[in-house]
């Protein structure tokens, strides 16, 4: 049975939060495979993507890059807040009609933007394991639903400068798990270690 987009995005919450929470002050400064944030910034990221996508579930506009934004990680209890937000993301995208249609200023299939808030919280969640130094297993079930996206998407993404130049994979791939295969769409090392 195919799971629902709030249903993949529990499932990815589930992995991301305990991660987030579990970040120490100290560690926000650690480098990410993702090279344009340090964890700090990583964690900042997350908070627009899980509130903005709230929006887009809504079929509101989006606030993506608008400055000055807040500085959420400024206040004492962030970790918490950004469980509730993931929460109410899993609960906006429970609600009938959020998978159905077009959402945001794109105009793009509602299933589609879904599945961006997914790739976020999955991708970024293993850069910020990887940063600092703990596992990360998502879920096989959010990882394929990501694959046939990401690869649809790819092309677009990188002219965008969102994806990198997909990263060659050991022996064209044959021994490479699901996720490598999808950390590698998106231009990432699947053995990044921090430097």
């Amino acid at each position: 049975m195919t799971k629902s987009i709030s249903d993949l995005l529990r499932s990815a919450t589930e992995r991301t939060v305990p991660l987030v929470r579990g970040t120490a002050d100290t560690a926000l400064a650690a480098p990410t495979p993702c090279a344009e944030y340090d964890a700090r910034a990583l964690v900042a990221h997350l908070f627009d993507v899980v509130v903005n996508f709230q929006r887009l579930a809504a079929k509101e506009d989006a606030h993506f890059g608008q400055e000055p934004g807040p500085d959420r990680l400024a206040a004492e209890d962030w970790r918490e807040a950004f469980a509730a937000e993931c929460d109410a993301l899993v609960a906006a995208w429970a609600v009938p009609g959020a998978d159905q249609g077009s959402t945001g200023a794109m105009n793009m299939p509602a299933p589609v933007v879904g599945r961006m808030a997914l790739g976020d919280l999955t991708v970024h969640g293993w850069d910020l394991a990887r940063a600092t130094g703990r596992p990360y297993d998502p879920d096989p079930a959010v990882v394929d639903a990501l694959l046939g996206t990401f690869a649809e998407l790819a092309p677009t993404a990188r002219r965008m400068g969102v994806f990198g130049a997909e990263h060659p994979l050991p022996d064209g791939g044959a021994d490479a798990t699901p996720l490598d295969r999808l950390l590698a769409l998106t231009g990432r090392d699947p053995r990044w270690t921090r430097p």
